[in-house]
């Protein structure tokens, strides 16, 4: 099963979070958008945009940042982490 964990974090306190759950046979970069689609859509949020950094820290430690300057509008928060807590 894989599981995505989505925070949102402001003044370093965790004031959201969910879990994602994906048992399909997609790729895991599919599985990885899916999640994202739904965090966003639970939190009620634009969806933000990869940057390179984001992509690179990714690959190497299965979880990423998104801050301000990923989002075309502007955020109530320091920002966005998704972390793969769970692959098949």
């Amino acid at each position: 099963m894989f599981r995505l964990w989505g925070k949102i974090i402001q003044n370093n306190h965790l004031l959201k979070d969910i879990v994602i759950e994906d048992g399909s046979d997609d790729t895991r970069t599919h599985k990885v958008f899916h999640a994202l689609d739904e965090i966003c859509y639970h939190f009620d949020l634009a969806k933000p945009i990869w940057l390179d950094a984001n992509v690179n820290e990714f690959k190497r430690h299965k979880k990423t940042r998104f801050s301000k300057d990923n989002f075309v509008e502007s955020i109530d928060f320091d920002y966005l982490e998704i972390h793969i807590i769970d692959e098949d």
